[in-house]
């Protein structure tokens, strides 16, 4: 049985919706283009080929890594392309550890001079990392260098997209990256016909392919369960963010009437009310924690 989606195209930051849009050789034309927003003009892509994206170890003990997407442009460059649709544990220390395959791959046996060809790790976040919150910058490159901050090795990179940072309205958007960014958020949004600013060459192409209609019905139950997993993903992170704030609110709360003990009951009570003030809690809350009026509190 077939789901019937209300929506008229797919979510781009699921993990079906990634790999259909952008991981299978008759779509290769839209990843050309979305990399090549990103790449150095010296790196820019005319043609790829999609790779294993599973890559095991040396020897059968050794880790194994899945990527999203693994692809090799015609010049040599290897990329993986992922989509992170939550924060992770260790997440940088993964990236760096994927890019070790296609660097191990590039081996030759017998005489070789240790020539490599460039390997990216593109990272299309669906969060901001906690270093980057006060970072108004969406966009973030990451090169070996060294103690002079002068590039040591420039074939190396990792290139993360902080999504959530991206707020641009349809109207804002001036380059052909704001445009993906803007899909990427909100294309699953779209009605038909989609919104004309954005009808132009390869994302007429992209609408076509992201299209729930023209999908078989294994693809829409794929899809389905696929989008599933992800509203859940984005669920449990809401849920934790909304844990981590009540709790810092309490002990902002508990830290402020300890200290107020200390100070006098009238001190104590004013400095609860400035905390939870510079926590952002409304006046009505601080109001019924610590008996001062909305008026004393709005005067401290």
């Amino acid at each position: 049985m077939v789901f019937q989606l209300p929506d008229k195209y797919i979510d781009l930051l699921t993990d079906f919706g990634f790999k259909r849009v952008f991981g299978t050789e008759p779509n290769k034309r839209l990843l050309i283009d979305f990399l090549n927003t990103l790449l150095p003009d010296y790196h820019r892509i005319q043609d790829l080929t999609f790779k294993n994206s599973e890559n095991l170890g040396r020897s059968a003990i050794d880790r194994r890594a899945i990527f999203d997407i693994y692809c090799q442009a015609e010049t040599g460059e290897r990329f993986i392309v992922e989509v992170q649709k939550a924060k992770q544990n260790f997440f940088k220390d993964r990236s760096v550890f994927y890019a070790t395959f296609p660097i191990q791959e590039q081996a030759q046996k017998g005489e070789w001079n240790y020539e490599l060809t460039a390997v990216y790790g593109v990272g299309i976040l669906d969060f901001v990392f906690s270093e980057h919150r006060d970072d108004p910058e969406l966009l973030h490159t990451v090169e070996l260098k060294n103690q002079h901050c002068e590039v040591f090795y420039e074939k190396l990179k990792f290139i993360y997209i902080e999504l959530p940072k991206f707020t641009k309205s349809l109207d804002e958007l001036e380059t052909h990256f704001d445009k993906w960014l803007y899909l990427f958020k909100h294309l699953a949004q779209f009605e038909e016909p989609p919104p004309e600013r954005l009808q132009e060459g390869v994302f007429n192409e992209l609408f076509e392919v992201a299209r729930i209609a023209n999908f078989s019905s294994d693809e829409q139950n794929s899809y389905q369960a696929s989008l599933k997993a992800y509203r859940d993903t984005n669920n449990i992170a809401e849920t934790l963010r909304q844990e981590s704030r009540a709790k810092g609110r309490a002990e902002v709360i508990q830290q402020g009437r300890q200290e107020g003990r200390q100070e006098g009951r009238q001190e104590g009570f004013e400095l609860v009310a400035r905390r939870m003030k510079a926590a952002g809690t409304s006046l009505q809350e601080i109001a019924q924690f610590t008996g001062l009026s909305p008026d004393d509190i709005e005067a401290l």
